[in-house]
């Protein structure tokens, strides 16, 4: 636990002032936001400061290197074995904008003299993007998501095999009522700290998410997402079924493909079906808007394939016809054969070959899961408690001179104005995110850079400690979460590219 400065008591509670909430805690009781709390008169960080140890002994990858060398002469430390990073995770908070960051670290890497500024932001403006592996329907684009009754986002544009929400946001952290703003940032807190939320889309499914993990739509768990659009899985896998059936559709909610007009069809020699499919004929062999959206076959809301084929031309079609019709998951299929009449008759028995080329389509879908990214915008108290000049800092960070992480995983900063984060939470240390009842989400933040750059750009030079002072006060030590460069290293700067 780490000791926080006490401004002033009233009556034997402390007033914490890590955030605008502004606390009175009495002795032995914890602040609104359960990260501080009045122990013995001193005020406490509850939460165990962070950091990560590229060591061999806490995961760390050691390569071996000249083999045969005697241990005295190389001890293997390619990865600088223990060279530790302190993270931002229960370091505390810069508010109120004058104080200095609550950890400024010094280490030397690579003979560099470095200073990594660590924080814990309060973020208001923030929110996560959430990526869900499946072709399900899960609501119409732009769909209120709600968290027990109460909007916390929308479903936003689909991506390739993946439904998106776009959750959070100051609008609705403290643009609605009080109920909504205090559900969004707790829905926002657990699935950041990679716990599951329970949510429900207007016109949609209910969802049960969390990062990591399979998505639950409408209390089904997906298992694969697909292995591409109905014409892409004609494209990849018309040379195995050319010599097995005569003809192919692959069900897919955007782009239905048809193996006999689809150019690999043609290319393969592949002779018309006379099939005729209902839906917004595309180019050759793809088509649009075979069926509505839902969680049958391919995404669509059909259970019964058929239900997309009109009559088959009798120019072209024949008796005996063999047709395979499968999703793009290979969850679903079905083989018919043509009778007397043109019309598609199920067959309760599929030829091995046929069965086995189904197989393939599912094992070449990917395992769907749910991937969570949080997405912040970094302010005046983040910037303040790293410069007396925080425009210096933006403009540090878009030059690569500053490194930015958030719990030592390396952060993708948005392009133009501001410094705009996004981090995987997946990458980042367990219990990384808080929040504050004002409402507003906690996360953690690490600006990383040569000494010389941090004192040019109006560093608190003052209150810089060595990394063994800060190392001597973390409660975790854990090992590297991904295989991502190491904070420090030269690669993640302009300088040592």
């Amino acid at each position: 636990m780490v000791k926080q400065p006490v401004e002033s008591a009233v009556n034997g509670k402390i007033r914490c002032d890590a955030c605008p909430v502004m606390c009175y805690i009495a002795d032995g009781r914890s602040g609104a936001c359960d990260r501080y709390a009045n122990i013995a008169g001193e005020l406490i960080r509850v939460d165990p400061l962070t950091v990560i140890e590229n060591t061999a002994t806490a995961g760390g990858k050691v390569v071996p290197f000249m083999p045969g060398q005697a241990d005295n002469e190389w001890d293997g430390d390619i990865v600088h074995a223990g060279t530790p990073f302190v993270t931002a995770v229960g370091a505390g908070t810069t508010y109120p904008d004058y104080k200095p960051a609550p950890f400024i670290v010094s280490q030397t890497h690579d003979g560099i003299d470095m200073v990594t500024v660590v924080t814990e932001g309060i973020f208001s403006y923030c929110g996560a993007k959430v990526k869900i592996d499946t072709d399900r329907f899960i609501g119409p684009e732009a769909a209120a998501v709600r968290v027990e009754g109460e909007p916390v986002g929308h479903v936003t544009t689909g991506e390739y095999g993946s439904q998106m929400l776009s959750l959070g946001g100051v609008h609705h952290l403290t643009g609605g009522s009080k109920k909504e703003g205090r559900i969004t940032c707790e829905a926002l807190m657990r699935l950041c700290n990679r716990e599951r939320v329970e949510m429900t889309v207007d016109g949609g499914a209910a969802l049960s998410l969390q990062a990591g993990r399979p998505p639950v739509i409408d209390g089904v768990e997906e298992s694969r997402m697909r292995v591409g659009c109905g014409s892409a899985t004609i494209g990849m896998f018309a040379r195995q079924w050319r010599d097995m059936v005569d003809e192919v559709v692959v069900v897919d909610d955007h782009i239905t493909g048809v193996l006999s007009e689809h150019q690999a069809g043609k290319l393969l020699g592949i002779p018309p079906t006379g099939i005729r499919i209902k839906g917004r004929r595309s180019t050759p062999g793809r088509y649009f808007q075979v069926a509505a959206p839902g969680t049958g076959w391919g995404g669509t809301d059909i259970s019964d394939p058929l239900a997309i084929l009109g009559d088959f031309d009798p120019k072209a079609a024949y008796p005996g016809l063999r047709l395979l019709m499968v999703s793009t998951t290979g969850e679903q299929y079905g083989y018919y054969i043509l009778d007397e009449d043109l019309k598609p008759q199920l067959q309760t028995t599929l030829p091995a070959p046929v069965l086995e080329s189904v197989g393939i389509v599912a094992e070449n879908c990917e395992p769907a899961m749910v991937s969570v990214l949080f997405i912040g915008g970094a302010g005046g108290s983040l910037r303040a408690g790293v410069t007396t000049n925080p425009v210096r800092l933006t403009r540090s960070v878009k030059a690569a001179l500053t490194h930015v992480s958030c719990g030592g995983a390396p952060a993708y900063v948005w392009p133009g104005g501001g410094i705009t984060v996004m981090v995987d939470v997946t990458q980042m240390p367990t219990n990384s995110f808080g929040y504050v009842p004002t409402p507003a989400i906690v996360a953690p933040i690490e600006f990383t850079m040569r000494l010389e750059d941090y004192r040019a750009l109006g560093g608190h030079m003052e209150a810089i400690v060595p990394v063994e002072r800060a190392v001597a006060l973390a409660e975790r030590h854990i090992a590297p979460i991904t295989a991502s460069p190491w904070p420090t290293a030269g690669r993640n700067f302009k300088w040592g590219a």
